[in-house]
């Protein structure tokens, strides 16, 4: 008959097992290259292999430059894809060109972007899934027209499957609705500082953070 102490073992070793001490030290995230939100978000930075949302009223508040050193970070990294390449970063439906010169100073590598003009939203979401579950993306951005619950849920299930992080931006007035998005930030701009309001973390808490414009 094995002592309380083996029981105990066995027990520990067992995968069903949920250990909240180790769990609670692990920090998996991407680092957003910003120490204060680094320190509000629960894995130590963006949340991978999972779908973010960014909710904004007008582009060119400072949305992009917010993500800009976790994307230079994922163009020029081995992302351990099947070719044992960088990821590739995909953009789907921007509202703008993205402007070459710009992004290099923030450090991403030009030759591995992609850009996707789908012809209506259902392309959009169509083709943010393949490139987030094709295991070949290390980030996916898009710009849904609408973006529902069964939606959103499809996309986080496509960023899992191939280990991709996706970013959704969308408008304020999705604030109200459902998402299945492992993270939601609200960024609204003010005189001397951006606003950003964590509203959804997986693991973490809401919050409120002011960046310097």
């Amino acid at each position: 008959m094995p002592t309380d102490s083996a029981s105990l073992e066995q027990l520990l070793a067992n995968p069903r097992v949920w250990r909240g001490r180790g769990q609670s030290s692990k920090r998996c995230g991407l680092s957003s290259g910003y120490d204060v939100l680094d320190r509000h978000l629960p894995e130590g930075g963006w949340p991978q292999q999972a779908l973010t949302e960014i909710l904004i009223e007008d582009y060119g508040i400072g949305e992009l430059k917010l993500l800009m050193p976790a994307l230079a970070r994922l163009s020029l990294a081995d992302q351990a894809t099947e070719h044992n390449e960088p990821g590739w970063i995909a953009w789907v439906a921007p509202p703008f060109q993205p402007y070459a010169p710009a992004l290099q100073k923030f450090g991403i590598d030009l030759s591995r972007m992609l850009i996707v003009r789908p012809r209506d939203n259902t392309e959009v979401l169509w083709s943010a899934e393949q490139a987030l579950s094709s295991g070949t993306c290390a980030a996916v951005l898009l710009w849904p027209d609408s973006l529902d619950d069964q939606s959103s849920r499809r996309l986080q299930l496509a960023a899992e499957k191939g280990r991709s992080w996706g970013i959704a931006f969308r408008p304020l007035s999705a604030r109200s609705q459902p998402s299945a998005a492992a993270l939601r930030i609200e960024l609204q701009p003010g005189v001397n500082a951006t606003r950003l309001h964590i509203l959804k973390s997986r693991g973490g808490r809401p919050a409120v953070i002011h960046f310097p414009t």
